[in-house]
């Protein structure tokens, strides 16, 4: 365990790291948050961190999930920033078509890898049980809303295939809880020999429910307390504060009688931001200075998920055999289910051949999901498909989704070339 002193010293080095490294990848064309990534993967226990200098790089597991609040904290506010895309303008426009879209390709993914996972099992049932299969395909419904929002704001992105992919990769959390806990019931259930109902059908919908209500009377209370405060200093402080209430809040567990009661992080704060934004005139210009606030936080985020990646997984065969098939599954599934959604919805032509691509980075909530399912038998199969998935996904996914918003002509020459400062919350105008 490194000292108050060293870690400090760590979070300043990587901070710095990380935004020096975003001058060569400019130069080679790879989008900000793969940068940080980088660094974050560099300064990891695999690499300098083995070294065990005092303040450079994380010397352990345990060091990086220390300053797990950080990440919690920054996926609190990108989820407070992803809920000012659903404006009622913008939802009267297109919210019909972003949770028909949302559900549709999260189904089909799911579908698909269960498939593929499925055909693997019974090929070599050694080497892949039918829970862990029925599970990972659940997990493969996610998607990472983090890194697609750093991505939009960096190249400025916009246009319809922007907006509806902000939208889906929020309704998507929810989405992929239901499939994951129905899935996961499922699983335990081949394994135990019963299906807990309670488990697959009433706790995931009152976990979502309680998140939503939660995150409506934040956004409210949040709106009201704006209200006695004029100057812009406090008014961002008191978002700020709520922010940070609203993630302490989602951490909350309780039981009512045989039921397990929580919260969803994403949920509660992507909620809060939607009320506020819909109710708080001045919400725009709060929204603004609130992400030149956090862009450090969004920094250390992803470098943090950068050291976080655990490249031990490489040295299991097994493991990277399934996680490629897991792997072309995915992503198979999410283009084409995006693809299918979207010309039953009657979107536009870009939007039905690009959103599956946009849709492919996967990290936090996945590795959520991990957690949980490690109670099955087949638990540390689980845990390392996923992180050789996140592994490939986190590096490849942000550039793939910088290519599609390009091919469909949401990113501009000037913006794919501008510095790498832009991904700052100076370029944040979303919509």
């Amino acid at each position: 365990m490194q000292s108050m002193q060293s870690i400090l010293l760590c979070i300043s080095i990587a901070l710095i790291a990380g935004l020096l490294s975003t001058r060569p990848a400019k130069r080679i064309g790879l989008p900000a948050v793969t940068a940080y990534l980088l660094t974050g993967l560099l300064l990891g226990p695999y690499f300098l961190g083995r070294l065990g200098l005092p303040g450079i790089g994380f010397h352990s597991m345990e060091d990086v999930s220390t300053l797990g609040i950080i990440s919690d904290m920054a996926l609190g506010f990108i989820a407070f920033t992803i809920g000012n895309e659903f404006r009622l303008d913008d939802l009267r426009h297109m919210g019909k078509q972003a949770i028909t879209v949302g559900i549709l390709q999260a189904v089909v993914t799911t579908v698909v890898v269960d498939v593929a996972l499925i055909a693997l099992h019974m090929l070599f049932p050694s080497t892949l049980s039918l829970p862990a299969a029925i599970t990972l395909g659940a997990i493969a419904a996610a998607t990472a809303p983090a890194a697609t929002l750093i991505v939009v704001r960096q190249y400025h992105a916009d246009g319809p295939l922007t907006r509806l992919l902000l939208m889906v990769v929020a309704i998507d959390d929810a989405v992929g809880l239901i499939l994951f806990s129905v899935s996961f019931g499922v699983a335990s259930a081949l394994e135990q020999g019963g299906i807990n109902i309670i488990t697959v059908a009433v706790e995931p919908i009152l976990e979502i429910l309680l998140s939503f209500l939660l995150g409506i009377v934040a956004g409210f209370i949040l709106d009201w307390s704006e209200r006695y405060f004029h100057s812009r200093a406090n008014r961002v402080s008191i978002s700020v504060a709520f922010v940070l209430l609203t993630v302490a809040l989602s951490m909350v567990e309780f039981d009512l009688g045989p039921i397990h009661c929580g919260f969803s992080l994403l949920l509660v704060c992507m909620m809060t931001g939607t009320v506020f934004c819909n109710v708080c005139k001045t919400s725009g210009a709060l929204m603004t200075r609130l992400d030149r606030w956090t862009t450090p936080l969004s920094v250390l985020f992803f470098i943090l998920s950068g050291a976080d990646l655990d490249l031990a997984i490489l040295r299991n065969p097994v493991a990277l055999l399934i996680g490629g098939v897991y792997i072309l599954s995915r992503s198979a599934g999410k283009i084409f289910g995006a693809y299918s959604s979207c010309a039953m919805t009657g979107c536009e032509k870009n939007v039905q051949k690009y959103l599956g691509i946009t849709l492919l980075p996967q990290a936090g909530v996945a590795l959520g999901m991990v957690l949980t399912a490690s109670s099955l038998s087949d638990g540390k199969m689980i845990r390392n498909v996923v992180l050789f998935a996140v592994l490939v996904y986190e590096l490849v996914g942000p550039t793939l989704t910088k290519n599609g918003l390009i091919a469909a002509g949401e990113i501009h020459e000037e913006d794919a070339a501008a510095p790498a400062e832009s991904s700052g919350a100076e370029s944040q105008k979303l919509s």
